[in-house]
């Protein structure tokens, strides 16, 4: 039984051999073998290559985070919009939060795009004093006796500032209600102001305080106060740039001021104040200011104040002066001053609910109301990413390798200039926010996600009482997508690499067969 066993399994030999002297060599079955073994080290070399390279593969699943806030990255200049202005909003269908403070920086930008200063974190607007309380007769009550703020348009606003040094400006209008609630102030502030310049204190007959009169009478000349409304002016106040309601500015020799517009508590007494304190600092600069165009402008006030006609007792270089200044006064109200036009540039980050919402840049003020029209949401987008800067920093620097079609979509909007040509309008981007998990982002062991941003913009037209903002709306997609390296397997390898063999062998074996018969047998015919 087991000499059968033996037997059996000694005839079991795939590898049997042929005597040397029954095979027959031939030039064709030479050059078919160099072909073979070209073909095997060729398929060799590149599965070899093939085996110790990796390749990404993308799957796609639910996205199961359970992280309820997402970080958005922004650096956004705004480029006809006021830092005091400018203030960031978070909305989501869980809520609202108004003029977002945390994590939010501002730099004013010049006219040209210069950024400038450091306007500090995006703190909320400090509450000033909105009108005098003080004052407690309604404006009816205080025209009485006579209108004392004195009403301009256009031209009588040019001649005020032409005739007098001093000329401090209220630009309203009749539906805000921040300017109804200053009128009574305002009036008791021009009625102040024109008692002490006169030096005349009736004591049964005004409506201010003994306070109020002994600060105004510290002002050395007459500011007039004025008023301009402008629904009646509207043309006009938007040559002056004029962007909130109420704006208090103050004239100086003909020009706006140029510390900006007056900021301070609304109060008779602050507002007094805030006068003296300019009109010394001025006189102090024309003492010592060598500038011959400075002191002819207000030689020139000065003659004007006094009855004195323009070229009265001048010589020719001081009468060529003075039409230099009437010169550069009238271009100044008849062309666009850059200096009006700032902008702000924000940058920070905002933790956001993982929810559908937006973000929006918009103009507001807690003590003036927006004018509409003047609002110009042009925006220019430097950064704007989704998730922790470092796996951004990351991915752009090289360091974990992603297709680069990823790559582009991880900051889309990266140097993107978004401009409103026309009024009432603004651009709203779209924001698909998809999850993106990728094999080797990590910080040491913690695991990081990307987030690809699919986005859209589209111009959004605004009925003319709504102040026009740039928004940014965002959705998150359920479904999240993941990168990871595939490497094959070394029973893979040796598999393929024993089909290269037996496979190359084999074809090229039947190639030369089936050439043989076919010579064969035409040499048989």
């Amino acid at each position: 039984m087991a000499t059968s066993r033996l037997r059996w399994a000694g005839r079991l030999d795939m590898y049997r051999k042929i005597p040397t002297d029954l095979m027959e060599g031939s030039r064709r079955g030479s050059a078919f073998s160099y072909i073979a073994a070209f073909v095997m080290l060729m398929l060799f070399f590149l599965e070899t290559k093939s085996y110790f390279s990796k390749t990404i593969v993308s799957d796609l699943a639910l996205d199961v985070s359970d992280q309820d806030k997402i970080r958005v990255n922004f650096n956004i200049t705004m480029m006809d919009l006021k830092c005091e202005y400018a203030v960031v909003d978070v909305v989501s269908v869980l809520g609202t939060e108004q003029n977002v403070t945390a994590h939010v920086n501002k730099w004013h930008v010049d006219a040209e795009g210069i950024r400038q200063r450091f306007q500090g974190r995006n703190r909320a607007q400090h509450d000033i004093e909105l009108y005098d309380s003080s004052v407690t007769d309604s404006i009816e009550d205080l025209h009485e006796n006579g209108i004392d703020a004195i009403s301009l348009d256009e031209e009588t606003f040019r001649l005020a500032i032409e005739q007098n040094e001093y000329v401090f400006v209220d630009f309203y209008a009749n539906w805000c209600s921040h300017c109804r609630d200053l009128a009574p102030t305002w009036e008791t502030l021009a009625e102040v102001m024109a008692i002490a310049a006169e030096h005349i204190a009736d004591e049964n007959q005004h409506k201010y305080t003994q306070e109020e009169y002994d600060h105004a009478s510290k002002v050395e000349l007459p500011v007039v106060i004025a008023k301009i409304d402008c629904v009646l002016h509207e043309r006009f106040c938007m040559q002056q740039g004029i962007r909130a309601y109420p704006t208090l500015r103050l004239f100086v020799d003909g020009k706006r001021w140029q510390a900006g517009d007056y900021m301070k508590d609304r109060t008779v007494v602050s507002m007094v104040d805030y006068l003296r304190e300019i009109e010394d600092y001025h006189k102090g600069e024309l003492l010592k200011s060598d500038d011959p165009l400075k002191l002819a402008s207000a030689e020139k006030a000065m003659k004007k104040r006094m009855g004195i006609e323009d070229g009265e007792d001048l010589d020719d270089e001081e009468r060529a002066w003075a039409d230099r200044v009437k010169r550069r006064k009238k271009r100044l109200h008849h062309s666009w001053v850059d200096e009006d036009h700032p902008g702000c540039q924000l940058s920070g980050h905002l933790m956001l609910d993982r929810v559908p919402g937006n973000f929006h840049i918009q103009a507001r003020s807690a003590h003036h109301d927006i004018v509409p029209h003047m609002t110009n949401a042009s925006h220019e987008v430097h950064l704007l990413t989704m998730g922790d800067p470092g796996a951004h920093r990351l991915i752009q620097t090289g360091r974990v390798f992603v297709p680069n079609e990823v790559k582009s979509k991880i900051d889309p909007m990266s140097g993107n200039v978004y401009i409103n040509d026309n009024l009432h309008e603004a651009y709203h981007h779209y924001l698909k926010v998809i999850p993106t998990s990728i094999d080797g982002l990590k910080f040491g062991k913690r695991e990081q996600v990307a987030y690809q941003i699919i986005q859209s913009s589209q111009l959004a037209y605004y009925d003319e009482n709504v102040v026009p903002e740039a928004k940014f709306i965002f959705d998150l997609s359920p479904v999240a997508v993941s990168y990871r390296k595939k490497s094959r397997r070394w029973y893979d390898y040796i598999t393929s690499v024993m089909a290269i063999v037996g496979g190359t062998f084999t074809v090229i074996g039947m190639m030369e067969s089936s050439i043989r018969a076919v010579v064969s047998r035409k040499r048989n015919r």
